[in-house]
């Protein structure tokens, strides 16, 4: 694999929900079906944000999912359908460097089942 090609594919993409049981039952689908490498819980932050015209100061956990630009879409549609939240949080950065067999790592775990990165 590309060094380059693995750290333009790298995401890291932002979620919440309302506790960490519940992310990790999230997180659990979306690393079982190659939506992401990883999903990392931190289990508790306070979230103060505008929800129909008030603002409102919540705890919720965060999740910290790893997975590459060609999966969000797939990604994005799943968590979706499986969270509790109206609107969920899930917001992606790009990664602008990282260990380069963390990357190959990354692109392979997120990818589509029985294909290879090449």
């Amino acid at each position: 694999m590309n060094e380059r090609r693995g750290q333009d594919d790298a995401i890291v993409v932002f979620g919440t929900a309302d506790d960490a049981e519940r992310l990790a039952e999230l997180g659990r689908v979306v690393v079982e079906e190659r939506l992401a490498a990883c999903v990392t819980i931190v289990p508790l932050v306070r979230s103060i944000y505008r929800w129909q015209g008030a603002v409102e100061d919540a705890s919720e956990a965060l999740a910290l999912i790893k997975t590459t630009r060609g999966r969000y879409p797939a990604l994005e549609a799943r968590w979706k359908q499986l969270h509790p939240y109206e609107v969920p949080e899930l917001l992606a950065v790009p990664v602008t460097a990282a260990l380069p067999a963390y990357l190959a790592w990354l692109v392979d775990a997120a990818g589509v089942a029985g294909e290879r990165s090449t």
